[in-house]
């Protein structure tokens, strides 16, 4: 398979440049991220490792874990399986799952939230039994959700105050990740960070440790609009990428249906009308009132995301309309106030009221289904690097997420990291010279990279487009910035992801799950069967490459 040409990929900081470390402090394990993924992980680790420090770039509650509305999805309704589970993901997925990968998620997963519940998660119950609902690409009601809509918030909470109720996780919050430390052999020797303003340490310092677990989310901002916080700058990918790991299957990046639409010209994180809406009954509608979804699929309006997502965005292209309608009048002002609340309050605050009015409704950029590559215990390339949550791609969302499955794969995979860990903890390891070539991206260069992204590499991809975009980004990387800080740290990170992205997308020439390719309109099985691309940067450019892997069974993706 013949990767892009040498100019479109082009050269990327080796690591951000920073003051020197003006403080030093040392822990056992590090871990990078405070949303399910990384407080699971701290909280699992604190009795097996030694001294764990959980590093946060904001407060702890900011991650896109409190964002997190339609719930958390496992088989735990009665006549649901694990196996049942399964076969959603994988349809969901478009051929590209690691079925291991989803088997893993969908069979710990019960009592992976079983464990939720004993640490103090109140989800919301029905007559004595846990509610469950559905969501697109469900066969079956498996979606716990808490307080109707603020399932991640709740989980947060219940999280973040083990967290506190425990003295052997030391916590810094507002420090951002800069780069990882290497020791002689390539591994983890410890962790720059720069701490902004508060906490214990201020400014740029070194924690010197033998593993880090990156669990710092995804990259939401390489885009004008998204659901995604501000602190999701691909900070956790960037940093991977630099040390020597893979980005695995980036060109999957799934834009959720149903997100308000505020106007032309609103941009920064978006609200999400959540997947549970439609699966309690409401549609989608164009502006001649016709159901959106009728014919499209078996499942209608409960379809996968990138099924719903494409037929809007098309719809909106045939009709030159900037967005369509979610109807869910129907429901009524009382059952909106007891399920909905906090989107109810979101609607109102711009001016509709569900109960009485369509609610106006575009696809803008969700979640990351790829992410920094590793195994089935989340390991990393790098010795001493685990990854999870949605900075990794541990191969459960193939080509588009299954909803409700990230707030489980973090969860999951984060109880299978501190499974393995404390066998494998490293030797303490001096950080070796390091001869990464550094470097910063001018701040002022980030809404022309997100406008570019969004018109070039969103819902709708081309080759033309596609290479357009790497060398507007190789431009782009080129504006040196001489103020080390915090936005133009966020920037390179921004790039080097941004960079990932477009050379991935143009490498797999098929339309697949969220992938779509307007000039390979048609998925190519025999080409890229259940195989991922792969960026790694090499002598200090970002270069892709096609790694194969059987493909899942078609009978069980036949439709995706």
């Amino acid at each position: 398979m013949t990767p892009p040409s040498t100019h479109l990929a082009p050269a990327l900081p080796g690591r951000l440049d920073a003051p020197e470390p003006g403080w030093s402090t040392e822990a056992d394990v590090v871990v990078i991220g405070s949303g399910i993924a990384g407080l699971t992980a701290a909280l699992r680790l604190r009795d097996s490792v030694g001294k764990v420090l959980l590093v946060t770039k904001d407060v702890l509650a900011a991650g896109s874990t409190q964002w997190a509305q339609g719930g958390i999805a496992a088989a735990l309704g009665p006549g649901d399986t694990p196996a049942e589970h399964e076969v959603d993901t994988l349809v969901a997925g478009a051929g590209a799952c690691d079925v291991e990968a989803v088997r893993v998620l969908v069979t710990e997963g019960p009592d992976a939230v079983r464990e939720l519940i004993s640490l103090g998660t109140n989800f919301d119950h029905h007559d004595g039994e846990l509610s469950l609902t559905r969501e697109g690409g469900h066969h079956r009601d498996r979606i716990a959700h808490a307080g109707g809509d603020a399932t991640g918030a709740e989980i947060q909470r219940a999280l973040i105050a083990a967290v506190a109720a425990a003295p052997e996780i030391e916590v810094i919050q507002h420090a951002l990740a800069l780069d990882l430390q290497l020791a002689a052999d390539g591994g983890v020797a410890g962790v720059t960070l720069h701490v902004m303003g508060e906490g214990q340490h201020d400014g740029v310092g070194a924690v010197r440790c033998r593993a880090v677990v990156l669990a710092a989310g995804g990259f939401g901002q390489v885009f004008s609009a998204s659901t995604n916080p501000s602190v999701s700058t691909g900070d956790g990918m960037a940093l991977a990428l630099r040390a020597g790991a893979a980005l695995r299957d980036l060109e999957f990046v799934q834009f959720h249906p149903t997100v308000m639409y505020l106007g032309p010209d609103s941009t920064g994180q978006q609200p999400l009308i959540s997947e549970a809406v439609r699966g309690e009954g409401a549609f989608l509608v164009d502006f001649e009132g016709n159901r959106l979804m009728a014919g499209v699929h078996p499942l209608a309006d409960l379809a996968p995301r990138d099924v719903v997502a494409k037929a809007i965005t098309r719809r909106m292209m045939e009709t030159g309309r900037p967005h369509m309608w979610l109807d869910a009048r129907h429901l009524g002002a009382e059952f909106w106030e007891q399920r909905f609340p906090t989107i109810l309050a979101t609607c109102r605050l711009h001016g509709v009221d569900p109960s009485t009015d369509l609610i106006p409704v575009a696809p803008a950029h969700h979640f990351a289904s790829g992410g920094v590559a590793t195994d089935l215990w989340g390991r990393t390339s790098v010795p001493g690097l685990y990854a999870t949550g949605e900075v990794a791609c541990s191969g459960v969302h193939g080509a588009n997420r299954l909803a409700s499955n990230s707030l489980l794969e973090g969860l999951v995979f984060s109880r299978r990291i501190a499974e393995v860990l404390p066998s494998e903890l490293r030797p303490w390891a001096p950080a070796v010279e390091d001869a990464r070539v550094p470097g910063l991206v001018d701040p002022e260069a980030r809404s022309q990279l997100q406008g570019v992204m969004t018109d070039l590499v969103g819902v709708l991809r081309s080759a033309a487009g596609l290479v357009a975009a790497a060398e507007v980004l190789a431009e782009l990387g080129q504006r040196g910035s001489a103020t080390p800080a915090t936005p133009s740290w966020e920037t390179t990170n921004l790039v080097a992801v941004s960079t990932a992205l477009a050379l991935a997308a143009l490498l797999r020439e098929e339309t697949r799950g969220s992938h779509w390719r307007d000039d390979f309109a048609e998925r190519d099985d025999l080409r890229f069967g259940g195989g991922h691309v792969d960026v790694r940067l090499v002598d200090g450019r970002a270069t892709t490459h096609f790694v194969a892997a059987p493909a899942t069974d078609p009978s069980v993706v036949k439709g995706a």
